[in-house]
């Protein structure tokens, strides 16, 4: 019979050192320089495609502000619809899904970058589109264009290999080099997916009580 396992480990902190950088050593060398201070662009702009990295970056980013004790204001779309944003006192903004604001949350997000550009504050957004093809109101396409834009550039497949190795290196288990080929060849590609396919194969492999081997990783992903 096999045996059911709540998951009770912590959930994984998204952390910049565990980020493969790939093409992004520009972009990672820039947003380490705004936490160290010493740089005077204080405003970046990331773009990218779907499931490139850009959401798991800010994350990490906001979580490495905090840990410098800076006051960190991690904004959703929902969080953009609240007029509380506008004056909230944090030193450091992060915003995400550029791409799919509407009108009041442009207005919310326009507001809040002024206000975080004349404190002297740290801004980080992201899009799917580079800020001159956004769908927003010129006025903030114009602002998100004034700091540093970067695109994020998706990890190839050894760049791939080495973020599934690192990642299950955070669950706590040795990944195989057969077993992240095997996913990298038999699942969808992108890395939001081969990462959510790696945490259900550990889920798994605690349920049955099997290591993580070929076998185990045919039973999760055939159908």
């Amino acid at each position: 019979m096999q045996q059911l396992l709540l998951d009770i480990r912590p959930p994984t902190i998204p952390d910049l050192a565990h980020f493969v950088l790939g093409r992004n050593h520009e972009l990672m060398g820039q947003l380490q320089a705004m936490l160290n201070a010493q740089t005077t662009e204080r405003m970046v702009y990331l773009w990218g495609a779907s499931h490139c990295g850009k959401t798991y970056l800010l994350q990490a980013w906001a979580h490495a502000c905090r840990l410098r004790g800076l006051s960190v204001g991690s904004l959703t779309q929902s969080d953009l619809s609240s007029d509380e944003v506008e004056r909230s006192p944090a030193q450091v903004v992060v915003i995400d899904h550029a791409d799919a604001w509407d009108a009041a949350q442009q207005l919310t997000a326009f507001a809040t970058y002024n206000r975080v550009r004349e404190a002297g504050g740290l801004w980080l957004s992201a899009g799917r589109l580079p800020p001159a093809e956004l769908p927003l109101m010129p006025e903030l396409r114009t602002r998100l264009g004034w700091g540093l834009v970067f695109q994020v550039n998706e990890l190839n497949d050894d760049e791939k290999h080495a973020a599934l190795v690192q990642h299950a290196n955070s669950l706590g288990f040795r990944l195989e080099p057969q077993v992240a080929d095997y996913l990298l060849n038999h699942t969808p590609r992108d890395m939001g997916n081969l990462l959510r396919v790696l945490e259900a194969l550990d889920r798994l492999s605690l349920e049955t009580r099997r290591p993580i081997t070929l076998p185990l990783v045919r039973q999760l992903v055939l159908p």
